[in-house]
Parts: C-alpha cells; sequence; structure tokens
C-alpha cells in the first residue's frame, strides 16, 4: 500500500483540497485528505502540483521516431514511455488507409500486444485498436491513400475484427457510403465503436449515421464538409446533437484557437474529447517521418504530405494547456483535464479509468499548476 498526496485533486465531485489517494495492487482503495487522516509513511508527495486521472489518447499514431503500425515491440515500448512522460497513462494504437494485408498484419500485432500487455511502471497502456480508414471518403480523405479506400464491406470488417482477435475497440467511418447503416450497425454489434470522420456526408446522412449506432466524431472540423448555413453537413450534426462525443486536434494548426472555443462552447464538458492525432515525428526534430505506408515533412508544428495535413506533433498534455489558453476564463485546467481523461474513459466504457474513485485504476498524471507534467503514475507506479 502506498498514498500519493499532492495540493488538489480533481475528483468527479470537484477538487479536493490535501488529497491523499490510497494505492494497493494498481487500484485506489481510498480519496480523503489530510483533514481526515493522517499521511501513511510510505507515500508519495508532491507539493505545489495537482493530482489528475491519466490521461488517454483515443487518436494517436506515433512518436518518438515510432510509427505503431510499423514498431517492434522494443519501439512500442520507448514509444509508450515517451507519451507517459506527457502524463498519457492509456491510449488507443490508430493505423491509417494502407493495403489490405499491411492493415491486417498490424492490427494483429497490436491485437496480441494489447492482450499480453498488463500495466506496466513507465509505460502507457494499449487498450485496443482504433482503426482510422480504410472505409472513409474518397473526397475527404485527407492523406489516406486513394488506391486503398473500400466501401462498406462487412466481411473486409470481419477480417480486421478477427486479425484483431477482439481488440478492436473504436473506427472512423464516413456514413455516407453505400450501405452505410447496415455497415454501422455491424460494427456496434461486435462492441467496436464508430467514429464519423473523413467524411462528406451530407447532414441527413451524418444523422442516419448517428441513428444506426455511431457515438462520436473524429477530429471536429477536419476531413469534413465544411458548415454552410443551408448545408449543415456532418459537422453540423457534430455538433448539435446533445448525445454524440466529437474529438478535436487542440493544436491551433488544425483548427484556429477561436473555432476550438466555439467547439468548448458546443459539446461542453461532457462531450468534448481531446486527440493528439500525433504520428512519429511527435517529440523530434524537424525532418521527414513515416505515417503509415507513406512519409510526411515535419516543420515546426506542421505534418505535411503533398501540402495537405497528415497528423499533428501534439502531446496531449500541451492540448490540455491548450484549451485554458484558448477557452480562456471558462476553461480552467481541473475542467480543460476532464476533456482527456473522464470523456475518453466514458466514450470507451471504462468505468474503471479517468476518475478518482475507490475501485478504480491508479492511474494519476501529476500536473503543475501552469499544466506541465510532472510525474506519470501508472498502476500504483511512479
Amino acid at each position: 500500500m502506498i498514498a500519493v498526496t499532492a495540493d488538489i485533486a480533481i475528483t468527479p465531485t470537484g477538487l479536493l483540497q490535501n488529497p491523499i489517494l490510497v494505492v494497493e495492487d494498481g487500484k485506489i482503495i481510498e480519496l480523503t485528505s489530510r483533514s481526515e487522516r493522517e499521511l501513511p509513511s510510505r507515500h508519495l508527495e508532491y507539493p505545489g502540483c495537482i493530482l489528475a486521472p491519466g490521461l488517454i489518447d483515443i487518436h494517436i499514431h506515433g512518436g518518438a521516431g515510432f510509427d505503431v503500425m510499423h514498431a517492434s515491440a522494443t519501439e512500442l515500448a520507448h514509444f509508450e514511455r515517451f507519451i507517459a512522460q506527457h502524463g498519457v497513462t492509456s491510449y488507443l494504437p490508430t493505423t491509417v488507409t494502407a493495403a489490405s494485408d499491411v492493415i491486417l498484419d498490424s492490427v494483429e500485432r497490436l491485437g496480441k500486444e494489447v492482450r499480453r500487455r498488463e500495466a506496466e511502471a513507465g509505460r502507457a497502456r494499449p487498450l485496443g485498436i482504433h482503426l482510422e480508414g480504410p472505409f472513409i471518403s474518397h473526397a475527404k480523405r485527407g492523406v489516406h491513400p486513394p488506391d486503398f479506400l473500400q466501401a462498406a464491406d462487412v466481411q473486409l470488417f470481419d477480417r480486421f475484427f478477427n486479425a484483431a482477435n477482439g481488440t478492436m475497440r473504436m473506427m472512423t467511418f464516413a456514413p455516407e457510403l453505400p450501405d452505410a447503416q447496415k455497415f454501422i450497425a455491424h460494427a456496434v454489434g461486435r462492441g467496436v465503436i464508430v467514429s464519423l470522420g473523413h467524411s462528406d456526408a451530407n447532414y441527413e446522412q451524418a444523422w442516419a449515421g448517428i441513428k444506426a449506432g455511431a457515438k462520436t466524431a473524429t477530429h471536429t472540423f477536419n476531413a469534413m464538409r465544411p458548415l454552410d448555413h443551408r448545408d449543415p453537413g456532418v459537422l453540423g450534426a457534430a455538433l448539435t446533437c446533445d448525445t454524440l462525443f466529437a474529438d478535436i486536434i487542440a493544436d491551433g494548426v488544425h483548427v484556429h484557437p477561436d473555432i476550438v472555443r466555439l467547439f468548448l462552447k458546443m459539446k461542453g464538458d461532457k462531450r468534448a474529447i481531446l486527440i493528439s492525432d500525433a504520428i512519429s515525428a511527435t517529440g523530434m526534430p524537424d525532418g521527414r517521418y513515416r505515417l503509415g505506408s507513406f512519409e510526411v515533412d515535419v516543420n515546426g508544428d506542421r505534418c505535411e504530405y503533398e501540402g495537405k495535413l497528415a497528423g499533428s506533433v501534439l502531446t496531449l498534455d500541451r492540448a490540455v494547456r491548450n484549451v485554458v489558453e484558448f477557452g480562456g476564463a471558462a476553461w480552467p485546467l481541473a475542467r480543460a483535464v476532464e476533456l482527456a481523461t473522464r470523456n475518453p474513459a466514458e466514450l470507451l466504457r471504462l468505468p474503471n479509468k479517468g476518475r478518482f474513485e475507490s475501485g478504480a485504476d491508479a492511474d494519476i498524471a501529476v500536473f503543475t499548476a501552469s499544466g506541465d507534467v510532472r510525474a506519470t503514475i501508472i498502476a500504483g507506479q511512479a
């Protein structure tokens, strides 16, 4: 048993002053304060800091020079240590469109890693696979290779699902594809969360996708039909549907800071989710880096392929700090953190993650008052 303490903890009921999180066997067994009990002799103390649940990145392609679709076990471990330094304790390794045999090989290998892995100190844990493509729109494919895009083929989906050995947790999908509602219902029936994205859908097609079972939207504003006052499109549905989650790349490059603020107002603190969409270049100097089966040029905060944005070099802790900056007084750190903790956990149906309460996983990100990560604790291990 060990206790973790700081100045403040972000809890489901608000801020707790002088908290004591008591941890045993990787779980939180007690959440209390110094006013209610003495600090146990064995403890980790972080004066001047804020305890938050560990960050959860549901859309990430790589980092520290490594791409998750092609990384070896050793390289994946290096990548996971890198994102753990930025407060991420769990994540969904995310694919991009490629030849079917390449995707099959990647999801099979990643699926084995998901099933093999218990929580380890210093390494973010993969919770399942996010399949981004190939079931997306040609018109809004972004940098996804057009030759490998696929129709809404249930049999091909099942091949990917089976290769992943039940670890496919999320999929980005364009709801305007023929037979989209049948496809979405099939995927949902197999336990996969469908996210509307890389889509040129009109408003009616987007709502049909939501009614068929889609639960969220992928990198809102990016790779979507633009909002029009007579043709709201998939973006209009994503912003106005109160039950739909939606995620965003809050780096100030993919979406203007003022539009991030608009997004926050529309989706609120219960349905907005922060993602990194980070590629292998994250944490590395400028240069050329891999994204799936192609290479991306990186200059500063911009990742481009043939003049189009191709992922990001954003880290999730920086996304949280950006929300504090872009959102103004309405979005203090404690509120911004929930967009990368509680909300993704609720979307992924993970009751033991994203919040501090008895029985939850002892995944903790320790922030300074300015939002920098001081330490990361995974399953109770710093």
